[in-house]
């Protein structure tokens, strides 16, 4: 095996295997509001990666980067635009693990990468082949079976899928490195999260001020948590064939759906394996697709 190759797939496995077990990290933060986790995310992220960017010595890439994307509306608005459906992303996440709905959270990244497809028909005039449409409506059936199960649209797994989809086509219009858009998606935001986190302080109610030692480590880790294995998929991608990374793209969302049934003993009914099922077989399809085109 070529050596780039398997450095490639220890990144891959490496960063789907942080992101899958990322419920774990979060279920330590269980008496923390997910708003107050989101604004510590950002903060710690954006203190992390700058720390990197420093000892790397690619500071000075950041600002030529940085100056880049501002210089024209189009690239800045739309890295505002990132940096705000990535703060509805991860705060949708971490307030479904918390609540106890990681099965659900997990199935909106499986539907992911088949609104993706969508979006990329729908904005980038990207066609779809007849195994892509295949994919795409049995998706579209899977969900539905839980809209006509349950009463109630799966929205925590609409929304996630929507928005990382989102995410992914705003990042087509962004020419920057991975660290460098992490940078600016965090410091973008800071100033909100770190205006809320001021006024949790001014009520008391601030996991710094009632938290333990534990709790404040975990909250000030979420930075590394966030960044390292974005900074490892990057890795992966730029020393494995896109297959094979699309194949590995379904590791991290299986592993949390294990940890919600068998870890944290989240329900997993009949309708929960017929709405699956067709999202499984919808990726049957999309596999199938991407593999022909390669």
């Amino acid at each position: 095996m070529d050596k780039d190759y398997r450095q490639g797939i220890i990144y891959g496995l490496s960063a789907y295997c942080l992101w899958g077990v990322l419920p774990v990290y979060w279920k330590l933060l269980q008496q923390v509001p997910a708003l107050e986790i989101l604004a510590n995310r950002f903060i710690w992220s954006a203190v992390f990666v700058f720390f990197l960017l420093l000892l790397t010595g690619r500071f000075r890439n950041f600002l030529s980067e940085t100056a880049a994307v501002f210089s024209t509306v189009r690239t800045g608005a739309a890295m505002l635009a990132a940096a705000v459906t990535i703060s509805f992303n991860w705060g949708i996440f971490i307030w479904a693990v918390e609540a106890g709905r990681i099965v659900e959270s997990s199935m909106g990244y499986y539907i992911n990468p088949l609104v993706s497809v969508l979006f990329g028909m729908l904005f980038l005039r990207e066609r779809l082949d007849k195994l892509q449409w295949t994919a795409v409506i049995f998706a579209a059936i899977g969900i539905s079976v839980m809209l006509i199960k349950n009463g109630s649209l799966p929205w925590i797994s609409v929304s996630l899928a929507l928005t990382f989809a989102f995410y992914g086509l705003l990042k087509k219009i962004i020419p920057v490195s991975a660290m460098t858009s992490i940078m600016l998606e965090t410091l973008l935001i800071m100033p909100v999260a770190g205006g809320y986190l001021y006024y949790l302080s001014t009520t008391g109610s601030c996991a710094y001020q009632s938290g333990d030692l534990l709790t404040i480590l975990v909250l000030v880790g979420a930075g590394a948590v966030t960044a390292t294995p974005l900074l490892l998929f990057t890795g992966c991608a730029k020393l494995l064939p896109l297959k094979i990374v699309g194949f590995m793209q379904y590791l991290s969302p299986t592993i949390s759906l294990f940890l919600g049934i068998f870890v944290y003993n989240e329900a997993f009914t009949s309708t929960h394996m017929l709405s699956f099922g067709c999202i499984w077989l919808g990726l049957v399809f999309f596999t199938w697709s991407q593999v022909k085109l390669k």
